[in-house]
């Protein structure tokens, strides 16, 4: 074989060799940082120890829970040799443990992460970011459930190895568990928090306002459990205001601050829990940390899930005006290519028959009650062709493109030219803060309040009112024309019904006032919108 052809043969194992060595380093490189993570957050947690091995807080079953969740149970490696260090200082020393009693700890931790990674697998799915109630529920029931197995397990264990007695089986149970558990509750949400979209998480707490939260939390988690008098109820405002504005990453991230302080101070024998005696200091400490936990949690899934709904909300408002405007342009279409031609049609014959009658075909005399009659259905017809070319016209395109003060200029000089009624319209040109779709509802109501002048009140004069006051905007149609008792609404006035359905999709309130002879004044208010001018 030539040499050019051994090297062909061997590219593909060299390139072969080389990807193995890199997934293998990769691979050695994540349970070797695991493993340092879970080591790092065990000594945090060997601060504030109960008795032998047993810690008040256990965070590192947060870690491991997480990364086994997130990862896979592929990377159990690294839990294995975090929790073989921690372990095996546990076994030299004067304060050594029996081998049978770390062998248990050993296993009923592994097993403890290994069964919540996989609970929370079963329950919230993948990648949760605890942004819904039920996920924060979720998560508690698998936290519960692994932490009660390392509990047991170790609690057995310890038995066994001598360590506790029988009598004390029962409060380090308990001990034991609370312990894991709020180490789970603050290091595990924190994980899965901020897995979920870290770049926006970090953006939302890179302001002013995100650090005046972590201030006022440090500050206000310092003196709720330094000092000595029973304050530690001052750091719930801040925890709701982290979950509140900066949603499950803000939440957890303040309850991790409330947490480590906790321990820290508590540890350096001061504040209040330091001044109680052991059971009580551990579980005083550990009740503190798991209501924390639990308030942030559940109120950021709650806030999650309105800011949630409101979207989902804005979002099929918006798919709903895009489908009323289709909709609109297809009852235009069909209006133009139907209705207009039928009334054009009509017409035609109209004027034929006119013809006919004036050239003598029908007697020939044009006063004639037929002439008449012919001549009254050619100015009906041609007036529904205005009015159906006006409504093709406002079907096609929104009649407040403009603004809704230029379209109520607009129609003010179409109902002077054709009706001969001196129409003013006063208001701003620009600045109204209401949505475009709410500017057509009230352009609807002033076109419906106008046509009723225009029809029943006789009126030499009428004029249109736009204002703005106080974040609300009202629209006034009056008239001087003849009235009617406002307490009695005219049946079959189908128009009153219309402006008082379209008011109240708006969430404002429309009145008439007026009376017989004292003219009519139709006044709709409506809620100024909260996004901005002229918002669309």
């Amino acid at each position: 074989m030539s040499t050019q052809a051994r090297s062909a043969a061997l590219e593909p194992a060299l390139g072969s060799s080389t990807v193995s060595f890199v997934r293998v380093s990769r691979s050695i490189g994540g349970v070797v940082a695991l493993a340092a993570a879970y080591y790092a957050t065990a000594k945090i947690g060997q601060a504030l120890r109960y008795t032998g091995s047993v810690a008040a807080v256990w965070p590192p079953v947060g870690i491991g829970i997480g990364a086994l969740y997130l990862f896979g149970l592929r990377w159990w490696p690294g839990i294995f040799v975090g929790e073989l260090l921690v372990n095996g200082e546990l076994l030299v020393g004067s304060g050594s443990l029996p081998v049978v009693s770390v062998a248990g700890q050993q296993a009923g931790n592994m097993a403890e992460i290994i069964v919540g990674a996989l609970l929370l697998r079963r329950l919230l799915g993948r990648r949760a970011a605890l942004d819904r109630t039920s996920e924060v529920a979720g998560m508690l029931v698998a936290v519960g459930t692994a932490t009660a197995v390392s509990a047991t397990v170790g609690t057995l264990s310890m038995r066994a190895g001598g360590v506790i007695g029988t009598s004390g089986v029962g409060s380090f149970w308990r001990t034991w568990w609370l312990g894991d558990t709020a180490g789970a509750l603050v290091v595990l949400p924190l994980v899965l928090a901020w897995a979920h979209a870290p770049r926006a998480s970090r953006h939302r707490l890179l302001t002013i306002e995100g650090a005046l939260m972590i201030v006022a939390v440090t500050s206000l988690a310092v003196v709720a459990v330094s000092a000595g008098a029973p304050l530690t109820y001052m750091v719930f405002p801040a925890l709701i205001w982290a979950a509140f504005r900066f949603g499950p990453s803000g939440a957890t991230l303040a309850v991790a601050i409330v947490a480590l302080l906790t321990i820290g101070i508590t540890a350096d024998d001061l504040g209040l829990f330091s001044k109680q005696a052991i059971d009580e200091r551990t579980l005083g400490t550990q009740l503190y940390i798991i209501v924390a936990a639990l308030t942030a949690l559940f109120v950021a899934a709650v806030v999650s899930e309105r800011e949630r709904a409101a979207r989902l909300l804005a979002g099929a408002t918006q798919r709903e005006g895009e489908r009323a405007l289709e909709e609109r342009h297809r009852i235009a279409r069909d209006l133009h290519d139907s209705v207009s031609q039928a009334l054009f049609s009509a017409l035609l014959e109209t004027r034929a028959a006119q013809k006919a009658l004036d050239g003598g075909l029908l007697g020939g005399d044009p006063s004639t009650p037929i002439a008449r009659a012919l001549d009254a259905v050619g100015d009906l017809i041609r007036s529904a062709q205005n009015e159906m070319r006006a409504l093709i016209f406002e079907l096609g395109q929104s009649p407040v493109e403009g603004g809704l003060v230029p379209a109520l200029t607009d129609l003010a000089r179409t109902v002077s030219e054709r009706d001969g009624l001196p129409v003013n319209v006063y208001g701003p040109q620009r600045g109204i803060p209401l949505s475009t779709r709410a500017q057509a509802e009230l352009f609807a109501i002033g076109r419906e309040a106008l046509a009723n002048v225009v029809k029943h009140a006789d009126a030499s004069e009428a004029w249109i009112r736009v204002a703005v006051d106080d974040g609300r905007v009202s629209l006034q149609v009056a008239d001087d024309g003849c009235g009617f008792e406002n307490s009695i609404e005219p049946p079959g006035h189908f128009g009153l019904a219309s402006m008082r359905s379209r008011a109240r999709e708006l969430d404002g309130v429309l009145t008439i006032d007026g009376g017989p002879g004292l003219g009519t004044v139709v006044h709709v208010t409506v809620p100024g919108a909260s996004d901005g001018l002229d918002g669309r």
